[in-house]
């Protein structure tokens, strides 16, 4: 009797994609893009869950939160002092715990983002070829010193202290600006952010961009992970790097259509309901002795920071 297995059942199969070496899983690329986009998707609902508790600054009116965030991302900015900003940085700290968020995952996007945005940004600033000072760190002796244009090389190049001092400035102020950043918003559900910058006069078409994109971020996420777990269940072996290629950048053509014709359908179902360039508000509730005592102390201590 012939045999009626497909031969691609008969071979060996070729190496698993995750396959551990050392004790340590390896993933393909895209499987590690595909694992960040659910990252994206999971984020999301757990910024509903923490904003939704019944914690101290959950309680607390969007509006008033919107301009705490503002009014300390100023001092941030205007504070030129290392105590003064590490100050900032443990009272801000000091909100989200007793906010109960998760400190862990917060504080890991910080210390991840503010090393990227302020540390290695700021990285070359501590050299002596763009900050003179005292050197604390020698890197490299020349034979002599150059000059080109405006421009000087000293003959000793190295790490100063007046430039580390500027890096670790910089890098402390990215830290806090981003930390007060995630307090407001994994304290707070997106449409009462919105509804605030509303009624702080943020313009209409503004408010309208940032809430299409943020919901399109989510769809977008999920239309990726799901187009990739349906390639991945239809392959019975491992596809050659040139073929994940093409196809990736076949996903990316598609994903580009996708958008644009989503576009244009939620842009047709508003002008089909009547949507018009305002925003109309409903229903926002009225300020509380909670709210007016909070904003009173966060205003305080906002003004004692400054005056440190």
């Amino acid at each position: 009797m012939k045999n009626k297995i497909p031969l691609f059942l008969l071979e060996r199969p070729a190496p698993e994609s995750f396959a551990r070496s050392e004790g340590v899983l390896k993933m393909p690329f895209i499987e590690k893009g595909i694992h960040h986009l659910a990252d994206v998707i999971k984020t999301g609902y757990i910024q509903w869950e923490t904003a939704s508790k019944d914690d101290f600054f959950q309680k607390i009116d969007a509006r008033v939160k919107i301009l705490f965030l503002l009014f300390y991302v100023v001092i941030v900015s205007l504070k030129r002092d290392i105590a003064a900003q590490v100050v900032i940085g443990a009272f801000v700290f000091i909100l989200a715990l007793i906010s109960r968020l998760n400190i862990v995952a917060i504080y890991k996007r910080v210390l991840f983002w503010g090393f990227i945005f302020g540390f290695l940004v700021a990285l070359p600033s501590a050299f002596n070829i763009i900050t003179q000072g005292e050197i604390l760190v020698p890197i490299l002796r020349l034979s002599k010193h150059y000059s080109f244009w405006i421009y000087h090389v000293p003959e000793e190049i190295g790490i100063t202290k007046q430039g580390m001092l500027g890096v670790v400035m910089l890098t402390l102020r990215v830290m806090n600006s981003l930390a007060l950043s995630f307090l407001v918003s994994f304290t707070t559900p997106f449409p009462e952010i919105m509804r605030a910058l509303l009624m702080l006069k943020v313009p209409d078409t503004f408010v309208i961009i940032l809430t299409l994109s943020y919901k399109y971020i989510f769809m977008f996420a999920k239309t990726v992970e799901d187009i990739h777990l349906a390639k991945k269940s239809r392959l019975a072996s491992r596809v050659s790097n040139a073929e994940a290629r093409r196809w990736i950048a076949g996903r990316f053509a598609f994903i580009f259509k996708k958008t644009q014709l989503r576009c244009e359908e939620i842009f047709k179902a508003m002008v089909g309901r009547g949507f018009s360039d305002n925003i109309r508000l409903h229903g926002f509730r009225q300020f509380t002795s909670r709210d007016w005592s909070t904003g009173i102390v966060l205003c305080l201590i906002g003004a004692l920071l400054l005056w440190i």
